[in-house]
């Protein structure tokens, strides 16, 4: 039967670690965490599962994912994140792929976005296929700091795999507030490092996009409360960016000038 490794990044991840972890029994054989230096006991639930477990710290999603990547010992990688897991279906397909044997270097599944409990299936957040399980000898997470995927060859495409990735994406409005102003400040450090000077005008126009793609033309108005909400959120980290690459760009000019 052929083997897969895991792999996992956390940082204070204890609401979610347990049932991502015990979705993945009997379907990995090696279990990767890099911790960003958890203090609410993720790092003891990983333990106790058997996970091998190094601590590092986070500059960057891309960085981070492709870093646990490079320390599997196995070909064939199933990168998930701590806030989700896989389904009975999803579980079944995987073992199914192991006892066959993988014909294909790359694979891709459906993600099932959880907003406050309840699944989302509108606002752009569905259908959101993604490629987790790859053979590492032809595909890596690029280094982004935001907005990281896997890459790979043009000649390679994901095979699909029946199941769902179960993903609690946001428990609450004040968590998905919090999430993405964080998501918000790394992209803005991505712009400043591109040279990118967004103006006011360009970040409220972006903004308004935002929110018609989310709530209008992905028809996040199906999705109810939350489709507001992620539509709303959507608007206001366009306006946090340019804030932050504002902020951020002044004082590097500042900086060249001394």
């Amino acid at each position: 039967m052929a083997k897969i490794t895991a792999t996992i990044i956390t940082d204070n991840s204890i609401a979610t670690i347990g049932r991502c972890l015990e979705s993945l029994s009997g379907v990995a054989d090696e279990i990767i965490v890099v911790d960003a230096f958890s203090s609410d006991g993720t790092v003891e639930v990983c333990n106790r599962y058997g996970c091998k477990v190094k601590q590092r710290k986070l500059d960057g999603y891309g960085v981070q994912k492709q870093y646990a990547v490079s320390l599997a010992t196995n070909s064939y990688v199933l990168s998930i994140d701590a806030d989700e897991y896989l389904d009975d279906d999803l579980r079944r397909s995987i073992l199914r792929l192991k006892e066959q044997g993988f014909e294909h270097r790359i694979y891709s599944f459906s993600r099932l976005n959880f907003f406050g409990g309840k699944p989302v299936k509108h606002s752009g957040w569905w259908p959101d296929r993604q490629t987790r399980l790859f053979d590492k000898r032809y595909a890596s997470w690029n280094l982004r700091d935001v907005h990281e995927r896997v890459t790979f060859p043009d000649a390679l495409w994901p095979a699909p795999v029946e199941g769902l990735l179960m993903h609690n994406r946001r428990a609450s409005a004040a968590e998905h507030r919090r999430k993405e102003t964080a998501y918000a400040v790394l992209e803005a450090r991505v712009l400043v490092a591109s040279g990118a000077r967004p103006t006011c005008l360009g970040a409220y126009m972006r903004a308004a996009a935002a929110y018609m793609r989310s709530y209008v033309f992905k028809r996040g108005f199906l999705d109810g409360p939350a489709g507001r909400e992620i539509a709303r959120t959507a608007a206001a980290m366009r306006l946090v960016t340019y804030r932050m690459a504002k902020k951020a760009g002044k004082k590097l000019a500042e900086t060249k000038k001394s």
